[in-house]
């Protein structure tokens, strides 16, 4: 399964772009989205260093919740017995 996580743009130099999710920065490749209108403060999703779709602060919000909500879960079976 993959996995992209929702980034915030904190800055761009060409096709390189500082990323920030939840305190955290990457260096992130913008060169599969050229055609793409980005700039700081804009926020994407981010797989294997690429940039792969732009998404609104709600969506990466909303990205974040879920992903919370599978964490919580994973945490609460890894505490239950085993059958």
């Amino acid at each position: 399964m993959c996995l992209a996580i929702p980034m915030r743009i904190v800055a761009i130099d060409g096709f390189l772009a500082r990323c920030e999710a939840r305190g955290v920065e990457r260096e992130v490749s913008l060169f599969l989205m050229q055609e793409t209108d980005l700039a700081p403060g804009d926020h994407v999703m981010v797989h294997v260093g690429y940039a792969i779709q732009k998404i609104s602060e709600a969506d990466a919000a909303e990205a974040w919740a879920l992903y919370d909500e599978m964490l919580e879960t994973l945490d609460g079976e890894a505490g239950a017995p085993r059958a």
